[in-house]
């Protein structure tokens, strides 16, 4: 037992000595580049994804392309790769607005503030900042509204994310070169403030309403020198030597953002990719340019738990991060590309106990809505049929969007699955729903519509997907990166250590 117990200290002792000559290797390593800065900057920000999710895109493609095991995303195959943890100074699990401060300060803060320090008084210089007073043009791109807390973390100090109307004045100040994708969410000014999270930050519900409107933030962004451009044509329109735009999408979903990709028409809207491209064209200049592009609406179909959706919105933001490869193939010794994520939401597992080891991502297929539409679809029929519901009806509404139910998709539904979705239908067609069993009730179904979730939750269990949260977690977060510097990013650190590795790399710009 002695011996054991001595061997054991050993081995632990080895182990932490290894652990603490790596960190302290990765460190020097950053501290002693001395290689040229990048002149041209990607910085692509998955929200809410993980490993799974980018795993569960993946297996999806290796699934439809009928082959056993997975299709890499292009993002997958970069040669540089590395893990960190995101805990935020006062929560383990972490938000989107201490997230992205840590991602584009290199500071940990406190949940719900954007680019400030924890007690919310010292306002913290991002690395977009740092670009723009080095010389580079700038551009900030996001499939959620643009003073969303990811992008907000890039140009604005609030002390709160639900300053919108505030973070949105930021905006303005900041002299950014592009800003494009989803609109500004309170432009008119912010109602009551509730730091607490709401279903209106993931684009559901409705904010408050605002008693003492403003000056329109977007007027004061025009008279800063900004050009709104919110149609396909003049979006399309734009070209090299445009400067200071505002390109918002032209049909904006909730909250302001774009619509998610499951649900999008290519003849009217602008997908995330052709948003990254604009900015390649508008942005591209003999000083560099740096742009960050975030796919945020991943993180709010995890928070629904909808695997099909989530999929989907990864493969956009994997198609946004290929307009990035075409570009440094025709740059490779002055691009760097890291693509990284502010946190994992849902807790995704590829692996559900009632599945067992099976899974079939193909299934995924078969849903042609995003939760949000569906519950749309929910909310309309509850108000129009006014207390004569019928399962039978709401069963051909699943079978139609999602499969379920279909033997010849292979979505036949059990005597369970058809019970629980009996009772979340039930759920669904009240009013206001009986929470009397709160969390009972929301361990069932979240904030979200009861029969949307149910359907959405069983649809990924039979693809073999399971989910433990409709919340963020704490594991920890893959960065890939690829060109100019990319060796720095291999390696297991902190989400604080993404931006000071960038911010090292330009300090060496002429």
């Amino acid at each position: 037992m002695f011996q054991l117990t001595k061997n054991l200290k050993l081995l632990i002792t080895a182990v932490m000595v290894f652990t603490s000559f790596g960190l302290q290797a990765q460190a020097s390593e950053t501290n002693n580049y001395q290689g040229h800065a990048p002149k041209y900057i990607f910085y692509f920000i998955g929200d809410g994804m993980g490993l799974s999710q980018a795993n569960a895109t993946e297996a999806y493609l290796g699934a439809m392309a009928k082959c056993n095991g997975i299709e890499k995303l292009a993002f997958s195959k970069f040669p540089n790769q590395g893990f960190y943890t995101t805990y935020a100074t006062n929560r383990f699990i972490t938000g989107s607005a201490a997230a992205g401060t840590a991602l584009s300060t290199g500071h940990k803060t406190s949940i719900n503030t954007i680019g400030m320090d924890a007690n919310k008084q010292i306002p913290y210089k991002n690395i977009a900042e740092m670009a723009r007073d080095k010389g580079y043009k700038v551009g900030i791109v996001s499939s959620v509204s643009i003073d969303h807390a990811t992008p907000a973390t890039f140009y604005a100090h609030q002390p709160t994310r639900n300053l919108y109307y505030k973070i949105s004045l930021d905006l303005s100040k900041s002299g950014f070169n592009y800003f494009a994708g989803g609109g500004f969410k309170h432009p008119q000014g912010d109602g009551k403030i509730n730091d607490k999270n709401t279903m209106a930050n993931f684009g559901m519900g409705n904010s408050d309403q605002i008693k003492e409107k403003k000056t329109n933030s977007m007027d004061i962004a025009i008279s800063k020198g900004y050009r709104i451009v919110n149609s396909l044509n003049d979006f399309r329109a734009l070209k090299k030597g445009d400067d200071k735009i505002i390109a918002i999408a032209p049909d904006l979903a909730g909250g302001k953002a774009l619509p998610y990709a499951i649900d999008q028409d290519s003849l009217v809207d602008i997908s995330l990719g052709e948003f990254t491209q604009k900015g390649i064209e508008l942005l591209d200049n003999p000083n560099g340019f740096f742009m960050m592009v975030e796919g945020g609406k991943i993180d709010w179909a995890c928070h629904a738990n909808d695997a099909a959706t989530v999929v989907k919105e990864v493969l956009q933001f994997n198609n946004a991060v290929s307009k990035a490869i075409a570009f440094y193939s025709q740059h490779p010794n002055e691009t760097l590309i890291l693509v990284a994520g502010d946190h994992e939401t849902g807790g995704m597992a590829l692996g559900f106990s009632g599945s067992h080891y099976d899974s079939e991502f193909a299934l995924l297929q078969y849903q042609n809505i995003s939760y949000e539409n569906f519950t749309k679809i929910m909310n309309t029929y509850r108000i129009d049929n006014r207390g004569h519901y019928k399962f039978q009806e709401a069963l051909a509404l699943a079978k139609t969007h999602f499969g379920l139910g279909d033997p010849a998709k292979g979505l036949e539904l059990t005597k369970f699955e058809m019970q629980q979705m009996q009772d979340a239908f039930k759920q669904s067609m009240k009013k206001k729903p009986n929470k009397k069993n709160k969390d009972q009730y929301y361990l069932l179904y979240g904030s979200y519509d009861p029969f949307t979730t149910t359907l959405c939750h069983i649809l990924s269990q039979k693809a073999g997907i399971g989910w433990t949260s409709f919340s963020h977690t704490a594991t920890p977060i893959p960065v890939r990166a690829m060109g100019v510097g990319a060796n720095l990013y291999n390696g297991f650190f902190d989400n604080t250590d993404i931006p000071k590795k960038l911010m090292k790399l330009i300090e060496n710009k002429l």
